[in-house]
């Protein structure tokens, strides 16, 4: 423990238990005295920032082994810096996201030491700012003197401030059986439109019946979840990509909004090019048995199916993929941007070493990104061949990686970049089902267009006045 900062530490502690209370939903059974443990109990260690005295930093972690590689990049990490150990702590073995944050806020609310903390998505990564458990960084950023925007493919920024610097970058794409491309005549596209996106779908539209196989396949919405099959034109824009504007107004008055619903209804209806909802409903389809069984000839879906684009045991490859863009709105658009999940490296707020806490992340977003070689980074700074390099290896494991067109993955992933962040709403899950419900009363023919977008409006206002 630092020299006299026990007691700022306990302080801090205890005045986040009742906000880490509430995000717990219901997780601690009593949470009330969880404040009288102080936040570090290491004895020795720096007693100042920038001493070369040995620092253990706690690393709090969803990922496990096999995803993301710990031993060898935290074994090359205490290698350039000697001076700074890192415990690993991974809260879910098996990857569970949703437990690993249930243990993080217990660690919180038991005042436990923390020092670097990993979210994976934008809503855990909110919260948890919210509720006071992460610090800002932008004093080590300026101290550095990087701008951040040129540094990282992903907006980490909430409220104007930095709070996390991004590591992963999975941008969404289409998926191409590449031989259904070839059979109608089709390139494979690198720059294209959501009308053309839908006169692919229908030209790769072929057979009747049971025997049909549609063009493409869309995996959502399903009772509130994979809800970006709902923003898809808004997924194209620079920024206000959510339902929710970063004031917390609705922005179901979107333009682009009523596109993504006109695209599902056209191609559902009209075209017939997409697997009808109810199929996707009643079946309980997924995308990797539709796209690999080749059932559609395209699916819109995240780029962490990298490790699987070469066929694996369970989900055989038997035919050539290619890979497109996510598609533009209007061809003169700027384009690249797309939905992207991405890991949120963010130093704790009660940490007692946060320059070695900055150090770390900073270290893992760029460099110790290419070391662990499991995913393509966020940072800018990746070089053609360290890309080329990540993507063979990301391939190699797969069963076959001849079949699959690595160039026009390569293109993909080095022009995707995100948008604008939206910070979250501690409500958003019930924004979500709100429109996930008027979607399904839209696309069953029991109401239009018009009265879905006012019907929703006006449900998704009541759930803004009741949380406000």
């Amino acid at each position: 423990m630092k020299n006299g900062k026990a007691g700022g530490v306990e302080m801090k502690a205890k005045a986040k238990i009742f906000v880490i209370c509430m995000l717990l939903t219901g997780v601690l059974a009593a949470c009330g005295g969880g404040g009288e443990e102080t936040a570090a109990t290491e004895e020795g260690g720096a007693n100042a920032e920038g001493s070369r005295d040995n620092v253990t930093i706690k690393l709090h972690t969803h990922g496990n082994e096999a995803n993301y590689n710990w031993k060898e990049t935290l074994a090359a990490f205490e290698e350039e810096y000697p001076n700074i150990d890192v415990d690993l702590i991974i809260l879910s073995e098996k990857g569970d996201t949703q437990e690993a944050m249930k243990k993080l806020d217990l660690a919180a609310a038991s005042g436990e030491a923390m020092d670097v903390l990993m979210f994976s998505d934008p809503a855990s990564y909110a919260q948890r700012v919210g509720a006071g458990m992460v610090a800002p960084i932008d004093e080590f950023i300026v101290e550095e003197g990087y701008d951040v925007h040129e540094e990282y493919k992903v907006d980490t920024s909430l409220g104007g401030k930095y709070y996390a610097l991004p590591g992963k970058f999975n941008p969404w794409y289409v998926l191409l059986n590449k031989d259904h491309l070839e059979e109608a005549g089709l390139e494979v596209p690198e720059d294209w439109t959501w009308d053309e996106f839908m006169e692919y779908a229908k030209k790769l539209t072929v057979g009747e019946g049971s025997e049909k196989r549609y063009g493409t396949f869309f995996f959502g919405p399903q009772d509130g979840s994979w809800m970006e099959y709902l923003k898809l034109a808004m997924a194209s824009e620079p920024e206000n990509t959510e339902f929710l504007k970063d004031d917390g107004t609705s922005n179901l008055d979107s333009p682009f909004f009523r596109k993504t619903l006109e695209i599902r209804l056209k191609m559902e209806q009209e075209d017939q090019s997409v697997t009808p909802y109810t199929d996707l409903i009643s079946q309980k389809l997924h995308y990797r048995n539709q796209f690999f069984n080749q059932d559609a000839s395209m699916i819109l879906i995240g780029s962490w199916m990298n490790t699987e684009l070469g066929g694996t045991d369970q989900f055989p490859l038997d035919f050539n993929v290619a890979v497109a863009p996510y598609p533009k709105n209007d061809p003169n658009d700027e384009g690249g941007f797309t939905p992207v999940t991405t890991d949120f490296m963010s130093v704790a707020s009660n940490s007692e070493h946060t320059q070695e806490a900055y150090t770390f992340i900073r270290w893992y977003t760029t460099e110790g990104q290419l070391i662990q070689g499991k995913n393509i980074p966020s940072w800018n700074k990746v070089s053609e061949d360290d890309l080329d390099r990540i993507v063979d290896t990301i391939l190699s494991g797969t069963n076959n990686p001849e079949k699959v067109d690595k160039a026009s993955l390569l293109k993909v992933l080095s022009e995707a970049k995100s948008s604008k962040m939206t910070s979250p709403a501690s409500y958003q899950a019930e924004v979500y089902k709100v429109i996930s419900e008027e979607y399904e009363k839209l696309i069953f023919g029991e109401q239009d267009i018009d009265t879905m977008i006012k019907v929703s409006q006006e449900r998704v206002q009541d759930v803004i006045e009741n949380n406000g």
